[in-house]
C-alpha cells in the first residue's frame, strides 16, 4: 500500500508592496465645487487590493482599531468576492461604518505589516467596498429588553456609539442632541469627504433598536445630567465633544472678515456659506484647519488660500491624507509662523505673523515654539479663519461631576470606565471619530456593568447585533490593543 503523502505546507501569499490606485477627482475639476474627491474601488480592483492582504496570524490591523473592527476578516471575504459577508462583518462592530469608511484616520493601516515593505492595504477603502457592493441595509436587533432607561447627551460619534452599544443590549436609550441634526463635529466635515446623508444611512440601521433621538435639545440649558437621573433615567452618558472654538487672543480678532472655523464649516454644510474673499488665511494645523483651507479654496472661486502654522509640516496633527489633498490643490503653507495681530481699518486687511524657532521636545514629545522677536511680517488678506482648537461647552453642567478635561478639550469621567463622581453618570470623548467611538464603547460597557448590578445580574458581552447566536469576541490571534 503506497504511503500517504505528507501534507503540503501552506505557503503564505507573497507580499505585494504596490497598492491598487485609488482614483481621485482631477484637481482642476474638484476645486470648483464640493464633489467627492476620492472615488470608490470597482469590484475588480477591490478584489485585487484585498488579495494583497497576507492575512497575518496576529491581526495587527484589528489591534490598532479603537473599536476592534475585524478588518482582517472583511478583507478576506472581499478577496473571496463575498461582499455580503464583508458588509455584515464590517457592520457587526461598527455602527458608523458609512461615515468611517470615508473619514477614519486609518490607524489599522499604520499597523499593517505590508507597510514595512511598501504601501499598506487600503483598509478604509475596502470597508467602503464592503458597504457599496454588499448587502449593507441591515437593521440592528435588540436583545431582551432590560426595562431600564438610559440617557445619552450628545449625538456625535461617541454618543451614537454608546446608544448602539446599549441599544443592542436591550436598554431603552434617549439621545439628546443640541443641534438640529445628528453627527456632532462630523457635521463640520466638508461634503467632498462625507455628507449628512452618510450619517443618515448609519442612523437608519438603528431603526429597530429602542433608541429615541431628541434633536434641538441642549442639556445644560434647561436641565442638567443629574436632573436626568431624577427624571427616571438609570444612567447618563455625557458625550458633548468640543463644540466651542478657541480664540487667538490677539489684537484685531474682532474685525469683519475674521471667522471661527467650526461655525464656518457648519454653515457651509447647512447650505448657508459665509462670504469669503479672494485672499484667505487659515490659522492652525489640525483637521479643522485642513477642512477650512480646502473649503475656503472652493468658495473663493480661484482665490489664494494660505495656511499659517506655528510648527513644521511633520508636526501637523492633521491627517496626512488631508495635508496631501490640500497641497495638491495648491494651498500655500507657511510654517513656523505665529499670528500676533490682525490689521485693518474695519475689515481685516492682513495678519502680522512672527517667525518661530522650535526648541527641544516638551513633555508631550513636541518641540517647544519660541518666537523670534523683530522679524514680523504682514500677510495681506481679506478673510481669516481661526482653527486653533476647540473645547467643550459645559454651561449648566453639574460641578459635582468633577469632570476631567482632556488637554484637547473634551470632558471625561475620572473613574473606572469613565464614570464621574456622581454614580450613574459617565463621560468620554476622543481626538478622532473612531477614538471617540472607542472611548464610548468602554463607557457603555461600564454602564452595562453598573446597570446589571442594579438588576442583580452579571454583566454580559455584547450580543450579536443582528440577533444571531453568540456574543462579541476578539478575532483569533489578537494579543493586545495598539494605541498611538
Amino acid at each position: 500500500m503506497p504511503a500517504t503523502p505528507a501534507p503540503t505546507a501552506k505557503v503564505p501569499p507573497k507580499l505585494n508592496p504596490v497598492r491598487v490606485p485609488i482614483v481621485e477627482e482631477a484637481v482642476d475639476d474638484r476645486t470648483s465645487d464640493f464633489r467627492e474627491v476620492l472615488h470608490a474601488y470597482s469590484k475588480e480592483d477591490a478584489v485585487l487590493e484585498a488579495k494583497r492582504c497576507i492575512q497575518c496570524r496576529r491581526p495587527w490591523c484589528v489591534e490598532a482599531c479603537p473599536i476592534s473592527n475585524d478588518a482582517r476578516e472583511y478583507i478576506r471575504l472581499i478577496a473571496a468576492e463575498d461582499f455580503d459577508g464583508a458588509a455584515r462583518v464590517t457592520l457587526r462592530e461598527n455602527p458608523l461604518a458609512t461615515c468611517l469608511c470615508k473619514v477614519c484616520y486609518r490607524y489599522c493601516e499604520d499597523a499593517c505589516v505590508v507597510k514595512k515593505k511598501g504601501v499598506p492595504i487600503a483598509i478604509r477603502h475596502l470597508k467602503r467596498v464592503a458597504l457599496d457592493y454588499g448587502k449593507s441595509d441591515l437593521a440592528y436587533v435588540p436583545s431582551k429588553p432590560k426595562d431600564q432607561r438610559v440617557a445619552v447627551i450628545g449625538g456625535g460619534p461617541a454618543g451614537l456609539m454608546a446608544a448602539w452599544e446599549l441599544g443592542v443590549r436591550g436598554y431603552s436609550v434617549t439621545v439628546f442632541e443640541a443641534e438640529d441634526r445628528l453627527g456632532g463635529l462630523m457635521q463640520t466635515i466638508p461634503a467632498y469627504r462625507m455628507t449628512n446623508a452618510d450619517v443618515e444611512t448609519d442612523k437608519a440601521r438603528f431603526r429597530d433598536l429602542d433608541v429615541t433621538f431628541v434633536e434641538d435639545q441642549k442639556i445644560g440649558r434647561d436641565r442638567s445630567p443629574t436632573s436626568l437621573l431624577a427624571e427616571g433615567y438609570r444612567a447618563v452618558f455625557v458625550s458633548i465633544g468640543t463644540s466651542t472654538h478657541r480664540t487667538l487672543e490677539i489684537p484685531g480678532e474682532d474685525k469683519d472678515g475674521v471667522l471661527p472655523a467650526l461655525p464656518f464649516l457648519k454653515a457651509v454644510n447647512h447650505g448657508a456659506p459665509p462670504p469669503v474673499g479672494k485672499d484667505v488665511v487659515v490659522i492652525g494645523g489640525g483637521d479643522v484647519a485642513m477642512d477650512s483651507v480646502r473649503t475656503a479654496l472652493r468658495l473663493s472661486r480661484g482665490g489664494r488660500v494660505t495656511l499659517v502654522y506655528r510648527r513644521g509640516r511633520e508636526e501637523m496633527p492633521a491627517d496626512s491624507e488631508e495635508i496631501h489633498g490640500a497641497e495638491a490643490e495648491g494651498i500655500r503653507f507657511l510654517f513656523q509662523r505665529a499670528p500676533v495681530e490682525i490689521v485693518g481699518t474695519h475689515r481685516v486687511e492682513g495678519v502680522v505673523v512672527r517667525p518661530i524657532e522650535l526648541g527641544p521636545p516638551d513633555a508631550g514629545g513636541r518641540r517647544s515654539p519660541t518666537p523670534v522677536i523683530g522679524s514680523d511680517e504682514t500677510i495681506p488678506c481679506d478673510t481669516v479663519l481661526i482653527a486653533v482648537g476647540q473645547r467643550a461647552d459645559l454651561e449648566g453642567f453639574d460641578p459635582e461631576l468633577d469632570l476631567r478635561i482632556h488637554r484637547q478639550g473634551w470632558p471625561e469621567g475620572k473613574g473606572s470606565g469613565f464614570e464621574t463622581a456622581v454614580p450613574g453618570v459617565f463621560a468620554a470623548g476622543g481626538r478622532s471619530v473612531v477614538y471617540a467611538m472607542g472611548s464610548a464603547m468602554q463607557a457603555a460597557e461600564a454602564m452595562d456593568r453598573y446597570l446589571s448590578a442594579q438588576r442583580g445580574e452579571p454583566p454580559t458581552a455584547r450580543p450579536d447585533p443582528f440577533g444571531g447566536e453568540g456574543t462579541f469576541h476578539l478575532p483569533a490571534g489578537y494579543t493586545a490593543p495598539i494605541r498611538s
